[in-house]
């Protein structure tokens, strides 16, 4: 088996800008770096783009390799078509020493940055950023997301001394992530609604109930996703590899 991890994302179509191959500024390291490696050109070719890799210490290994379509999105199926693809890749690549759980997932709505448009398409949402060195004396940031500047994102900080920005350039990124707030979870909400309503627009239902059935259930699909979001590694087909 191999699990299949489904959460909401924040991102509709229109607002993606990005492409297949565009590189990602916060990459994997150690282990999690050789996995990536090889899941990277796989994904790639089945149209999904990789977002991260992790690696669990400790007796029970897992591999979480998480991916998404260019559009930020992924469906449980999808998941399931990568898995299919990386699994005999990784068998024979073997870079794991032991036995692992492999699992495939997508990003949630508190997702991770990694790539320069991520940065720039959730300009406005609070982030959490950890730096591999220090700056200006510090190593985690929290704030609000100004957006991108050069080759670093502009943060906002609320600081004991008062509100301060800061530019934390890429290359010294450890981590950098969204927070789920209220504000997250209703834009999140609002953008369901809105797909909803363009796709209403390109296929009109028969009549207004129809039409109010329709954003209602859309309404609760999206309120199912955000409690998958909130509870990573929601439970799907798994797979022990190296046994």
């Amino acid at each position: 088996m191999t699990s299949a991890t489904f959460a909401a994302n924040t991102e509709s179509e229109h607002e993606v800008t990005s492409t297949l191959g565009e590189p990602r500024v916060i990459a994997d390291a150690g282990v999690a770096a050789r996995v990536a490696s090889i899941c990277a050109p796989v994904l790639m070719e089945l149209g999904f783009r990789l977002v991260r890799v992790r690696v669990s210490a400790g007796a029970s290994c897992t591999v979480q390799v998480m991916a998404e379509r260019p559009d930020g999105k992924m469906t449980i199926e999808e998941c399931e078509t990568a898995s299919r693809a990386l699994s005999p890749v990784l068998d024979a690549a073997d870079p794991i020493d032991r036995a692992y759980r492999l699992e495939i997932s997508s990003p949630g709505l508190d997702r991770p940055l990694v790539r320069r448009s991520d940065f720039e398409r959730q300009a406005g949402h609070e982030v959490k950023i950890e730096l591999d060195a220090a700056h200006q004396g510090r190593r985690r940031f929290r704030g609000i997301l100004v957006g991108v500047e050069g080759a670093g994102a502009r943060i906002r900080c609320d600081d004991k001394d008062g509100p301060a920005e800061f530019v934390l350039p890429f290359d010294d990124m450890a981590d950098a992530k969204l927070v789920l707030t209220d504000e997250l979870i209703a834009a999140s909400l609002r953008r369901g609604k809105s797909e909803v309503r363009a796709a209403r627009r390109g296929r009109a239902p028969r009549n207004a109930a129809a039409s109010n059935a329709a954003e209602s259930n859309a309404g609760a699909s999206n309120a199912g996703e955000l409690n998958e979001s909130r509870s990573p590694g929601f439970p799907g087909a798994a797979e022990t590899k190296g046994e």
